[in-house]
């Protein structure tokens, strides 16, 4: 039964790797660079929805899409101030101008006095609340995260497969060139992509917040996300999701039934057997280049 429930909580942590990773594949298709401030976008969310929570006193049911909503226009504007610019440069500066928005953020929120320095409870109505079933006791906070995930990647195949901006963010994540000649606005739906990428974000800073408490570094744990990235294919979506499961099981199971230490190693070990047995990870496509 321990076990089990270390299971359920690896799964519950998965699925926070998997909806960062998200955010890096999002990017990733629609403009080709990698955005490294994906963790930092998750912390600003999560102190945003503790500044309306518990300073403005706002019910969580309202917090939650006032943070979604504040977030998704955060993106949209970042990419259109910051990112926009300096797309066409090599990948490398896009790369370093990601890191830097990160460094900027987690800066920011350190300047805020006590706010910043300190680390705080995210007070949701289910924290801390306890589910028992045939022996096994569950926390309330990990079937949320779960469930939500699965309720998240269902409205974005809906997006993809279904609606129009959907069809069209795909087709331009394959060709922009093409998709700019018929008539698909690319750079709008560039803007669309970081403002839904740091909406995603958001969504995991608001879950992962009642567990690990909000404080200014929380967004480090992007740097895991990363490597489920990888494992899933970097191009992949569903891949993203079932990468993040994947490390954050083995991360779970490696931390419960391996010496200490072990547990942070573990998601590395699995990038580097996955990049010799599989270098275009789970659900990557395999691109061959002629010379």
């Amino acid at each position: 039964m321990q076990g089990l429930q270390v299971l359920i909580g690896g799964l519950a942590q998965g699925c926070i790797y998997g909806l960062i990773a998200l955010g890096f594949v999002l990017i990733y298709k629609a403009t080709e660079t990698v955005s490294f401030a994906q963790g930092d976008l998750m912390m600003l969310g999560a102190f945003l929805g503790l500044a309306l929570l518990s300073a403005w006193g706002l019910p969580f049911w309202l917090v939650v899409p006032a943070v979604i909503v504040a977030m998704a226009l955060f993106g949209m504007l970042l990419e259109r101030v910051v990112i926009s610019p300096i797309l066409g440069q090599p990948a490398f500066a896009i790369v370093m101008l990601t890191v830097g928005i990160g460094y900027m953020a987690r800066g920011m929120i350190t300047m805020i006095p006590v706010i910043g320095t300190e680390t705080h409870a995210l007070e949701v109505p289910y924290r801390g609340e306890l589910l028992r079933f045939a022996g096994l006791v569950i926390a309330v906070e990990q079937l949320v995260v779960i469930g939500v995930t699965a309720l998240l990647c269902g409205g974005l195949y809906l997006l993809f497969r279904r609606s129009k901006v959907g069809i069209a963010m795909q087709a331009a994540s394959q060709n922009q060139l093409a998709a700019y000649y018929m008539g698909i606005p690319v750079r709008r739906l560039n803007g669309l992509v970081w403002g839904l990428a740091s909406a995603v974000a958001a969504i995991a800073g608001l879950l992962l917040a009642p567990i690990t408490f909000v404080h200014a570094n929380m967004g480090l744990i992007g740097l895991k996300a990363f490597p489920a990235a990888v494992v899933g294919g970097f191009g992949s979506l569903p891949g993203a999701i079932v990468g993040g499961l994947v490390i954050g099981v083995v991360e779970a199971l490696a931390g419960f039934y391996l010496p200490e230490g072990f547990k942070d190693v573990t998601p590395y070990v699995v990038v580097l057997l996955m990049l010799m047995l599989k270098p275009n990870g789970l659900f990557g496509e395999r691109l061959r280049k002629k010379v």
